[in-house]
This record gives C-alpha cells, structure tokens and sequence, in this order.
C-alpha cells in the first residue's frame, strides 16, 4: 500500500469498522480530516493512542493498522485511537504540518487548526489512564522512550527496552534533544514542559490528568519495516505490563 492519506485512511476506517470501532471527525481540513475512533464500554480503563504527529513519520500509523488488522485492540479497555494526526505533513513529508507548525509543541497555545481541534476533543474525553505515543527519530542509531509517570508507579523500563531490542538496540546516546537519559535508551521525564509554550501532546494529556504516558522513538534511518514491528513489540508489551501491574483490566 503507498502510504497516502487517502489509501491509509481508507484501509484504516474498513478496518476499525469490521472491529467494532466508532468513528469521529476531530476537525475538517479540507481534504485531509483528522479522525478518532473508539470502542468498549466507557467504565473500562481507557487506553489512548496516536501516531502521526509529524508528517515524516510513518511507521506509527503503519503499527497501529497492522495492530488493528491482528485484533490486538479487543475488549479488555475502553479505546480512543487517533492514527493520522497530521495528514498534511504525511502528504509532504514532513515534520510540520503543511503551515510550517510543529504540532507536537502546539498543545498549549493550539494556533494550528489541527491541535486546537484535537484539543477540543481530548477534552470531551474520558481522561485516560494509560496513552502510548507512536513517534520515529532521525538522529537516533537505536530506540528509546520517555515515560512521564504523574504518579510514579508501574514503571517497567527494561521490560519494554527487552522487547525493542528485538529489533532495535537502546538509543547509545547519554543525552537526547537536550535530555539526559535516566538509563540508556530511556527518559524518565517530569509531567512539567520543557517550555512554557511548547507542549507536546504528552504533557497536555499529562496536565488533563492522565497519569501514565510512553512516548516510543524508533530510529528513522533504519528499515520501515523493523521499525513498524518494533512499535508493535513495544505496543504490545506495554499493555502486557501494564494490566499485569493493574492486576488485570478490571476498573
């Protein structure tokens, strides 16, 4: 499949229908409409994820459709999945939508019509209490991750770095994008931007009260293909973990 929006979302929303999502227009663009989906009863713990926050990053929303394609996304949790947040850059590849904004440090102004939407509907959300960011990096040789942990419990670091290193070895840098690491190849981050202005999605859901988020970085420069596996890998065993330190699924 070429990786257009409009092959991608196509293929997505089939999918997603078959099983059992709901969809939901988070904002018009003119051709390129971001949208959400959903599914499972809203008691059950809810689970958030989004790729395609910068444009030159494919293989987050290529992992979330081959994980939909598998049935990964079942009954255990409450779903709210956003695949494509930024269709304009897919179409240009790029990293900034197609007005120039990096929207991944516009969640607290939200001057882009696509965060300022996005934002408007995370707020009709049920906050959630775990969110997964699918993210690429093309200055890293290896994977890595940040954590953001409001309440400092449930951390598994080397539980998710075992399961990269299927495909991806830790991220040997000591510092990355101006943070040093807390072990190689992870960033234990605090719920507070780096800058006042520049949120990324992960602080604003930080702010919005959602307690737990992985942001997973895997290495541009290496093969798509191993880099769509790895976030699916790591996808996976976070979830695992993660209801396991909940003592399975139950609210």
């Amino acid at each position: 499949m070429d990786f257009t929006w409009d092959q991608f979302m196509a293929e997505w929303r089939r999918e997603a229908s078959r099983c059992g999502f709901e969809d939901e227009l988070v904002v018009g663009l003119n051709d390129y409409p971001i949208m959400a989906f959903s599914k499972g009863a809203s008691e059950k713990p809810t689970v958030y994820l989004s790729a395609g926050m910068h444009g030159d990053e494919p293989a987050g929303p290529r992992a979330l459709l081959s994980l939909l394609k598998e049935g990964f996304f079942d009954d255990r949790f409450h779903w709210l999945i956003c695949p494509l947040l930024n269709p304009s850059g897919l179409e240009l590849g790029t990293r900034e939508n197609a007005e120039g904004v990096d929207l991944n440090r516009d969640y607290r102004r939200g001057i882009s019509r696509e965060v300022d939407g996005h934002i408007s509907w995370l707020r009709r959300q049920k906050v959630p209490q775990l969110f997964l960011s699918l993210h690429e990096d093309w200055e890293s040789r290896g994977f890595y991750f940040y954590e953001i942990n409001v309440r400092g419990e449930g951390t598994f670091y080397e539980e998710i770095l075992g399961a990269a290193e299927t495909y991806f070895p830790p991220e040997p840098e000591r510092v990355i994008d101006g943070h040093e690491v807390t072990e190689l190849g992870w960033i234990y981050h605090s719920e507070h931007p780096d800058l006042p202005e520049g949120w990324p999605e992960a602080i604003f859901l930080a702010k919005l009260g959602c307690p737990l988020s992985l942001t997973f970085e895997t290495p541009s420069r290496e093969p798509l293909g191993r880099r769509v596996e790895c976030h699916k890998v790591v996808v996976r065993e976070a979830l695992a973990r993660w209801e396991l330190g909940r003592g399975g699924a139950q609210s």
